[in-house]
């Protein structure tokens, strides 16, 4: 049996130019002294916390002690008034047949209401969601598609992950799974497709609309080898 694993942020949803937006003009507020910009492209697809945790080491200033809460709250905002889902990636889940699962380092709670807003949750039906809180360590760890993998009951070998960002599809190849790199959401930075070749990823695509054909190859890949 095989299946196929999304991100959430970046892969279904278009929200990570709207947290990265958000994220740097408060940190550059806080944090002056730092190049917010290029600190964000590299710690893409971590998550909030951590972010914070690795940016407050690196400044000569402070973060306010309720940081992350209130990023959270004004990203949650804007999420609630800007959300858009991925282009083309409705028409791909109802082309593709299979089990299918959700794994994001971003709470459950905003991973539901993401999907509810984007009327993506309808698309995936039952698809299980897991989440960076229900593991010790959030992506580029790879207990989170561990995690799924064994409760879904399938080998990590026989998962295919759709990731965007190097943390993501890092602990995906950690788990043992096959990715793809998507470089189609607004928040990428240009080199990102040669990233995450470089990595190691299966295929890069661009657009959601490769993503039937990819599957389908995969398959009679994953089929040949048994």
């Amino acid at each position: 049996m095989t299946t196929l694993i999304f991100d959430c942020d970046g892969v279904l949803v278009d929200s990570e130019v709207i947290a990265e937006a958000t994220l740097a003009e408060r940190l550059a507020e806080w944090l002056p002294d730092l190049d917010v910009e290029a600190a964000l492209n590299e710690a893409l697809g971590r998550t909030t916390a951590a972010i914070l945790e690795l940016l407050d080491g690196q400044s000569a200033h402070a973060l306010p002690k309720d940081a992350l809460a209130l990023l959270d709250d004004e990203i949650e905002a804007r999420l609630a008034r800007e959300l858009t889902a991925i282009d083309g990636v409705a028409q791909a889940l109802s082309a593709i047949p299979g089990a299918k699962a959700v794994v994001s380092n971003s709470r459950r709670q905003r991973v539901v209401a993401s999907l509810s807003r984007t009327g993506l949750d309808q698309v995936l039906g039952t698809a299980p969601i897991f989440c960076a809180e229900q593991v010790d360590k959030p992506k580029p760890d790879p207990g989170v598609y561990l995690l799924a993998a064994e409760t879904l009951g399938v080998s990590p070998g026989a998962c295919l992950v759709v990731e965007d960002s190097i943390a993501g599809a890092s602990a995906a190849l950690a788990a043992g799974m096959t990715v793809i790199g998507f470089v189609g959401a607004s928040h990428l930075p240009a080199d990102q497709a040669e990233r995450l070749s470089q990595l190691g990823v299966w295929q890069v695509m661009t657009h959601m609309a490769q993503l039937p054909a990819l599957v389908s190859n995969w398959q009679q890949r994953q089929q040949a080898s048994v």
